[in-house]
């Protein structure tokens, strides 16, 4: 075939392959039957499992696209999308469902792209983390339904304010030179968040979720973290104030990367507002406390950012196939950004891999933290950087590496165990070293046993 004629053919393929989804609103049956259809059409590459239910029992279940589905390969970064957080904010339910119909039929077509994402990523997909509201919202329909009805749970809680609130404890943290990355959970912290929060943090807490995004609607913009100020003494949301994270350049490459793939974010003004370039910081938007973003970063290894993706929140069905058209290519580019940094593994000097190694990056305040398998993932801009791996009973070691723009660059770490001194030497080496030091700097009248 003639090599211009390739990338018509391709675009031909991507068009006839998006006439074939199904643009619809499914109510939770429908939902489910989507994403079982899907796993039936692709059972080599798919998974469906459920993480938990919602207040009302209903399932929440997620797709899973991988070359070996349900298994963790070394050196494979984990990408995660969660919908319909909020249960009136529909469209990007409806997105991911067809997102998953997408990959299916063109991992079927061979098109190479796909097959080679879903090759060397993990991908998980929940269409809902709140299936109970989408319920409420959907009795009323896209005509009649109101701005409020079916946001929340079914216990009438608004999910995206349910989070453990760890910037407060990261800020204060701040203050006194602490961590502002995997700070622990509040001692009682299950009593005070919903079910499907719950069941989110122990699945973010069971993968080592590299990147992701959760989809609203309401606006039309890519919001990256912080989403909540430090400015405490304004309690109304829409305090302003712009509160970067440490990953501030990297957050904003991460959410331009969707607004430029995405038909029209990026010019900025939509839904009444400007937003330069289609994003923003979360805080710079309206101060959010008790987010999933933000809890994300704070909590876990994952970069989240929150995608505002239509005006109205729940589109008739006649607008579905349009926002999917402009929305398919900024749904795959996002993906493919786990792809960036550096990766690799840390193990002992038998190769065993070393879980829990902090990885550090000289000149950024956050670490991450290698997986199960002493694999790691940090997602980095091109450029160089020095970079230390530590483990506990492990002596530290400290490299530079150079980032490109196209690839991860793996950096691999063999760490030496420290050298662990026998208590009686340790003893012995005390004991004359506190000779040593007495007759060197103790006066004599001390010595005599004499007080001041």
């Amino acid at each position: 075939m003639a090599r211009w004629l390739r990338p018509l053919v391709g675009a031909l393929l991507l068009l006839e392959g998006a006439a074939a989804l199904s643009f619809l609103h499914h109510r939770y049956e429908e939902l489910v039957q989507a994403l079982f259809r899907v796993q039936s059409q692709c059972p080599y590459v798919t998974r469906i499992y459920s993480i938990g239910r919602s207040v009302e029992g209903r399932h929440l279940y997620v797709l899973e696209f991988s070359d070996y589905p349900g298994i963790h390969e070394p050196l494979e970064p984990e990408f995660k999308y969660v919908g319909n957080m909020h249960g009136n904010e529909v469209l990007g339910r409806e997105l991911l469902l067809q997102l998953s119909e997408f990959l299916c039929e063109e991992y079927r077509r061979g098109n190479e792209r796909i097959t080679r994402l879903i090759h060397d990523t993990r991908i998980h997909i929940m269409p809902s983390m709140n299936p109970d509201g989408y319920e409420v919202a959907a009795k009323q329909g896209p005509d009649s339904n109101g701005y409020l009805t079916g946001r929340n749970n079914a216990n009438g809680v608004d999910l995206n304010r349910n989070f453990p609130d760890l910037n407060t404890l990261m800020y204060y943290s701040r203050e006194i030179s602490g961590p502002n990355h995997h700070i622990p959970l509040p001692d009682n912290w299950k009593s005070q968040v919903e079910p499907e929060t719950l069941a989110v943090i122990q699945w973010i807490s069971s993968y080592n979720f590299v990147l992701s995004a959760n989809l609203h609607g309401g606006a039309v913009v890519a919001n990256y973290p912080y989403d909540k100020s430090q400015d405490q003494r304004f309690r109304s949301h829409r305090r302003t104030v712009n509160t970067p994270t440490p990953d501030d350049k990297l957050f904003q490459k991460l959410a331009k990367t969707y607004s430029y793939a995405h038909s029209w974010m990026h010019r900025g003004w939509n839904c009444g507002d400007y937003f330069a370039d289609g994003i923003t910081n979360g805080a710079s938007w309206y101060s959010l406390s008790k987010g999933m973003q933000d809890f994300n970063y704070l909590y876990t290894n994952c970069f989240e950012i929150t995608l505002e993706l239509s005006c109205n929140k729940f589109p008739p069905e006649e607008d579905l196939e349009r926002q999917w058209m402009a929305n398919r290519e900024a749904l795959v580019a996002f993906i493919e950004e786990v792809h960036q940094g550096i990766k690799g593994m840390v193990s002992d000097e038998n190769n065993n891999g070393i879980a829990g190694a902090v990885i550090s990056v000289q000149g950024i305040s956050h670490d991450i933290t290698s997986g199960d398998m002493g694999d790691y993932f940090r997602l980095l801009l091109p450029g160089t950087y020095t970079v230390t791996a530590s483990a506990e009973g492990y002596q530290p070691l400290t490299v530079t590496t150079t980032v490109g723009p196209a690839a991860p660059s793996l950096v691999h770490f063999q760490l030496k165990q420290e050298v662990v001194r026998k208590p009686a030497e340790r003893k012995a080496s005390g004991t004359r070293m506190n000779k040593a030091l007495q007759k060197k700097v103790v006066p004599r009248a001390t010595r005599r046993g004499t007080q001041r």
